[in-house]
């Protein structure tokens, strides 16, 4: 690892692009509070060029005095420039379509990139304290086209390069290859990354970046995002320490209350087994699990999960062992023999059996009654 990761959040910007999702002002004030809160150091806050509503949104963001500095987001167009400097933004993120795919799309050409860099640019650079241009679909421009496009715009004089993995077909080495190539070719501007998710790589994707040499990432709050989604914040976050000693200064605690609250503004409710922040990630039924982690809560998890306020969970299933139903019976204040724990234990196994799911409390307290006949 070359420096400190630096975390861009773009949940207010790329997350809300999601199909469907669409965050109120009360929203956007309460994202940006608890991310603000967590120590996330940047957020990218909108594209003012939506609507005049989007641009008075998102200056009632900046006006709010959150430590954080905020980007907003725009295409290379005047107008996306003027919007963005209306809502007295002092940091700008343009993004240039480079591949040819996407080019081809606008009815526009190389010849048109390479211009439009230079007249945007500039004019950018009138207006606005931090400039960064985008690669929009990096990962798919031909590698002559984007070395020009990047060695172009940092003979500009801008801040940051944004290379972005816009349909998400990276995998970690590419990235390691790219980022090394031009943490060489580069110096004294930023590199960033932004990944997506479609190949289910953009978690691992990110890290490739900064472990290359990558100054930023961008990444939104539980990977939402358009398609299958965008890197996620706290995944991210999590894997840089957990998997690579690279702190980046963001507590993980907070991020537990940010992510649920995303969740419900959002109306994208993340999977069970989500890793990090899913509901059940820390739930535990295998027996042979189940009493190691009675021991040791460090035995069959990654991370302690006290340090996102979480704690293992056991669940009373099929799978269960004689140590989680007697864990389990002393919690409802319950003491039995160990002949009488055996035909409880057989009794939960076979109705969880039958029934295809795990029992709650409240099914062994059942068939504890039926058991020792307590009424």
């Amino acid at each position: 690892m070359h420096q400190a990761p630096h975390i861009i959040d773009t949940t207010l910007r790329d997350g809300e692009q999601a199909p469907g999702v669409v965050f109120s002002l009360d929203d956007k004030l309460k994202i940006a509070s608890l991310l603000d809160e967590a120590g996330v150091p940047e957020l990218e806050i909108g594209t003012p060029a939506i609507s005049t509503t989007e641009e008075e949104e998102i200056k009632t963001l900046i006006q709010q005095g959150f430590r954080f500095e905020s980007t907003c987001w725009a295409r290379a167009c005047m107008n996306d420039l003027h919007a963005a400097e209306r809502t007295g933004v002092s940091r700008i993120n343009i993004s240039f379509p480079t591949s040819a795919i996407h080019l081809t799309s606008l009815g526009k050409g190389r010849s048109w990139l390479m211009k439009t860099l230079h007249t945007i640019v500039k004019e950018a650079k009138s207006r606005f304290d931090y400039v960064s241009v985008g690669a929009q679909d990096a990962s798919r421009t031909q590698s002559e086209w984007l070395n020009e496009f990047v060695m172009e715009a940092a003979s500009l004089g801008i801040n940051r390069i944004r290379l972005a993995d816009t349909v998400g077909i990276m995998n970690p080495m590419s990235v390691q290859s790219l980022f090394a190539d031009y943490r060489n070719k580069l110096d004294g501007i930023e590199l960033e990354f932004h990944a997506h998710n479609d190949l289910g790589m953009a978690t691992a994707n990110t890290i490739a970046a900064f472990a290359a040499g990558a100054s930023a990432a961008s990444l939104t709050v539980n990977g939402l995002g358009e398609r299958a989604g965008n890197a996620a914040l706290e995944e991210v976050v999590a894997g840089l320490f957990y998997s690579s000693a690279n702190p980046t200064g963001i507590n993980l605690e907070t991020c537990a209350s940010l992510c649920q609250f995303v969740e419900e503004a959002s109306g994208r409710k993340n999977a069970l087994s989500k890793p990090i922040m899913g509901e059940k990630v820390f739930s535990h039924e295998s027996g042979i699990h189940c009493n190691s982690l009675l021991k040791d809560p460090m035995s069959y998890t990654p991370f302690n999960p006290t340090d996102i306020g979480k704690t293992n969970q056991f669940i009373l299933g099929k799978h269960s062992g004689m140590a989680a139903l007697i864990d389990a019976l002393s919690s409802m204040g319950i003491v039995l023999d160990d002949v009488k724990n055996r035909k409880l234990l057989e009794a939960v196994k076979r109705v969880s059996s039958a029934q295809k799911r795990e029992l709650l409390r409240s099914d062994v307290l059942v068939l504890y009654k039926e058991l020792c006949g307590v009424n």
